[in-house]
């Protein structure tokens, strides 16, 4: 009896209560999904449309050689400037040849040459360079010289392949890259938790370079939309494979299970629309295209592109970003792999029979 006069009399679970058994209960986590979920399909419609949907000349670096002082060629400058609605940076040399070499460079996307007193100008793009601003150029600067007088040639020095006419596929195989490396680490951390840290590493390792392999060939031998320098696109590939891999083991030694996240925020969010793949730098609002050189999509980027269409002049930088990325990533994971969600106990010798 004494029992059941207790049950009989027993209080109701306190506020505190329900909100603790709330906070065990299976809802609590997919409520907060739903909530996460639909603000990131806002953020991630939001940042594309924000740098991709309406480019815009900002800041474009051109070389000038020839009679640029005459009042003439002055006024076609300031013209061009005005028409774009923007800042033409423009950069002196004193020759052709060395404008060339400062376009093969990627110092410069286009070259005036002002001839005959600034009655000529002749446009030399790279189309190559950035097919939206060489197009923005070949628009506008002939609309210019009727306004000012001069008569105005386009050239393309460096076209974009045949089967890459818009100049995206470079693009879209690093964002193949970024997305199954941390794809991959996700489903590693999944299906095959048990790994060791060493063992994690490596097979990061693994199949990012049997990925970089198969993006490579398919672009190239099978669809021949590329004509890939095969070995160093490879690698480059693999590269990114390998570090948007363990960046996600990073965060998801720092974070647990919210790691995907900090990777999605970093590589898709903020990383691709701002690696100059789909919009050239120039066309992009400018903290994106300073920010994005510095991400591993805008590395993979800017490595591909230059060795694709630049070879013999490739850069130090997006390896030191590739690089720096994975060996950051690996330091923290190794350093805090305890805090890791996964690993396996290994076995005293004298447990083995």
């Amino acid at each position: 009896m004494a029992d059941m006069s207790h049950g009989a009399h027993a209080q109701p679970p306190t506020r505190g209560q329900r909100w603790s058994e709330f906070r065990q209960s299976p809802w609590w986590p997919a409520i907060v999904l739903v909530l996460i979920l639909a603000a990131a399909a806002g953020l991630f419609a939001g940042s594309y449309t924000y740098s991709m949907a309406n480019p815009t000349p900002r800041s474009i670096p051109t070389a000038v050689v020839g009679s640029y002082e005459q009042a003439r060629g002055q006024a076609f400058l300031d013209g061009l400037e005005k028409a774009l609605n923007a800042s033409v940076k423009v950069h002196v040399y004193d020759s052709a040849a060395a404008a060339r070499q400062a376009m093969a460079e990627q110092e410069v996307f286009a070259i005036f040459d002002i001839r005959d007193n600034g009655r000529v100008a002749l446009l030399d793009l790279s189309g190559a360079s950035g097919a939206s601003v060489a197009e923005v150029l070949a628009d506008t600067a002939p609309a210019v010289g009727e306004e000012t007088g001069v008569e105005v040639t386009v050239r393309d020095l460096n076209p974009l392949q045949e089967g890459d006419p818009r100049g995206l596929a470079i693009f879209y195989i690093s964002l193949a890259a970024v997305i199954i490396g941390f794809v991959g680490a996700i489903q590693l951390s999944v299906h095959a938790r048990s790994l060791t840290p060493l063992e994690r590493i490596l097979f990061t390792l693994a199949y990012a370079l049997l990925g970089g392999f198969a993006v490579a060939a398919t672009v190239d031998w099978l669809l021949g939309a590329l004509d890939l320098p095969f070995v160093e696109s490879w690698l480059i590939l693999a590269l990114t494979l390998f570090a948007s891999g363990m960046v996600f083991t990073m965060f998801n030694t720092l974070f647990g299970r919210w790691a995907m996240l900090p990777t999605w925020g970093l590589m898709i969010l903020l990383g691709n629309p701002s690696s100059g793949g789909a919009v050239s730098w120039p066309l992009l609002p400018s903290p994106l295209g300073e920010i994005g050189k510095w991400l591993p999509p805008g590395a993979s980027v800017n490595a591909q592109h230059t060795a694709v269409y630049f070879q013999g002049h490739q850069h130090v930088f997006p390896f030191l970003v590739l690089g720096g990325w994975a060996l950051l990533s690996c330091a923290v994971f190794w350093i805090w792999r305890h805090r890791h969600p996964g690993g396996r106990e290994s076995r005293p010798a004298h447990a083995e029979s």
